[in-house]
């Protein structure tokens, strides 16, 4: 599908792109331990413009906060790998784009960076909508463990390209 993305990336975005252009919805992100790849595998999408408004790369914590209106009172408490500070960055998105649903991203992918409490392979995510309650937090810690720092990468840009799918009625 793609010369310079994994199959499983783009054929995931390929869907994310269709269902959401199916939903009438418009889609962004902020990543930081992705570094972008989910933006890069949307954007590997022709026609991908009807849906994704865009994504911030927001790495460090001054830059969640300038831009994404993270506060630092959350970064100081939670830490920038917490359901806090991914669930600060999606609302922020949604506050500075004209996005319907924004992702965000944050962990830790290694080699360095881990703790005992958050070790090498944490990764946070958070979905919020525009239209949704602000106090109900929508995200998901998962530990994928050591797997190096490229897979772990990976795996976190598909769980949140997952998270980008618009959810379907139940039937």
């Amino acid at each position: 599908m793609s010369d310079n993305l994994p199959d499983a990336l783009t054929a995931l975005a390929t869907r994310v792109v269709e269902e959401n252009r199916d939903a009438g919805l418009r889609i962004a992100v902020a990543e930081s331990c992705t570094g972008g790849l989910v933006a890069a595998a949307i954007t590997e999408v022709a026609g991908c413009s009807a849906v994704f408004e865009g994504g911030f790369v927001s790495y460090s914590n001054q830059f969640k906060q300038q831009h994404l209106h993270v506060a630092g009172d959350v970064l100081e408490t939670f830490g920038a790998v917490s359901v806090a500070t991914a669930w600060a960055m999606a609302q922020g998105v949604l506050a500075v784009t004209d996005a319907d649903v924004a992702v965000a991203i944050t962990g830790i992918a290694g080699p360095g960076g881990g703790s005992e409490k958050k070790p090498v392979g944490t990764v946070v995510f958070a979905r919020a909508t525009r239209d949704g309650d602000p106090d109900e937090v929508v995200a998901d810690l998962r530990e994928f463990g050591d797997l190096g720092r490229a897979a772990i990468r990976r795996q976190a840009a598909l769980c949140a390209l997952e998270l980008l799918l618009p959810p379907h009625p139940q039937g």
